[in-house]
């Protein structure tokens, strides 16, 4: 056997001896490799090395030794890959590097099934994520959302389960998208067995991926853990609904811990199952959004054309400091001026009207064009 295929026999079985997120095979992982941890397992002697570098060590590599007999063989790998299962590796092409920024609690592998290339599907990719129990509002504008970005490209990540997760996955298959659901089971029997059919057409679309090996049944934690996954495959996260205490807050958090662009779309008052998106806008920083367009300005790449009319300024015109308002009034609405020019008829220098014009670019009042500077709005 080449040390590639060792390397991947070893993961495959590191996906069932250790759980998901455990940050003690994720420290051991930087002192040994995949298959050196399975010698020591098979053998009961951990290396003196590895005793000395991951303080707790030892009572861990018991608690994995006990799961080892299950552990897939090669046969049993062949088995899965011939009913369309594979695992990818973090050195395979398809591994998604931005999982990278997890460090040790890293998946250790990834079982996917499904057509779409996982890292290509996480490219360009937005994490959408919300209550079970959603509302009818809630599940509108969560299929539309997802619709409208897979229409433009995006790929859409969610968890497979009920509700918003649901209607995630079904707005971008509608649309012809591609949509990855990361779960808490093994993707031979995804959970839940309601959305056999969901899971399906995902497959056939885009992906169903795990961290535990086909056959797994989830677990009450097992939800929470991947829920790291979902944040760090996404360029971003939106939360379309979510009461105080929903799981998809801890999704949230995640992407808020990875510094990733976290989004909120925010419901009635007057309903709890939008009260966590209240709660994250008001107290974690998350940006307010409304639709697909919101969620792709935040994210956009260089180049990208959005959908629908140009937005009028990202802030009211009465916030401007008395020298904002001077140089925006001094902004032509209809030919391009050039800043001296400009600097001149507000009477301010040319320091302070090239500051002004670079803050009244990012409110969205004024932009640049070939002949110089101006309005892209009428003040009002």
């Amino acid at each position: 056997m080449s040390t590639a295929d060792a390397d991947r026999l070893a993961r495959a079985a590191l996906t069932h001896v250790a759980e998901p997120g455990d940050a003690l095979m994720g420290a051991l992982l930087r002192v040994l490799g995949p298959a050196e941890i399975i010698h020591a397992l098979t053998v009961g002697r951990i290396p003196p090395t590895a005793l000395a570098a991951v303080p707790g060590l030892a009572r861990a590599m018991a608690r994995w030794a006990v799961r080892l007999g299950g552990a897939p063989v090669t046969a049993t790998l062949d088995e899965w890959l011939r009913d369309g299962i594979r695992l990818v590796c973090p050195l395979d092409a398809e591994w998604p590097s931005q999982l990278d920024l997890l460090g040790d609690i890293r998946p250790w592998a990834l079982w996917v099934k499904g057509t779409a290339d996982l890292r290509y599907a996480g490219l360009r990719s937005v994490s959408v994520v919300g209550t079970r129990a959603a509302t009818a509002y809630g599940a509108h504008v969560c299929t539309q959302m997802a619709a409208e970005l897979a229409e433009r490209g995006w790929t859409v990540i969610s968890g497979g389960a009920f509700g918003i997760d649901g209607c995630a996955h079904r707005g971008a298959l509608a649309a012809g998208g591609s949509t990855v659901a990361v779960l808490a089971s093994g993707v031979g029997d995804p959970y839940p067995r309601g959305h056999h059919d969901l899971f399906r057409r995902v497959a056939a679309q885009g992906v169903l991926v795990s961290e535990w090996p086909p056959g797994h049944a989830p677990t009450k934690p097992g939800f929470l853990v991947r829920n790291r996954v979902i944040a760090a495959l996404g360029r971003g996260t939106v939360v379309v609904e979510a009461a105080l205490r929903s799981g998809a807050l801890n999704t949230a958090r995640h992407a808020r811990d990875q510094q990733r662009p976290l989004m909120a779309v925010p419901g009635p008052v007057t309903s709890a199952m939008s009260a966590g998106c209240h709660e994250i806008i008001r107290d974690w920083g998350a940006v307010c959004v409304t639709g697909a367009r919101d969620v792709m300005e935040l994210l956009a790449f260089p180049g990208d054309q959005l959908p629908g009319p140009p937005r009028g300024p990202a802030v009211p015109r009465d916030v401007l400091d008395p020298v904002q308002t001077r140089v925006l009034e001094a902004v032509p609405s209809r030919v391009g001026w050039g800043p001296a020019r400009i600097a001149v008829r507000a009477g301010v220098d040319f320091d302070t009207v090239m500051t002004c014009l670079g803050s009244l670019a990012a409110a969205g009042f004024v932009g640049r064009t070939d002949r110089g500077w101006r309005l892209l709005t009428k003040p009002t």
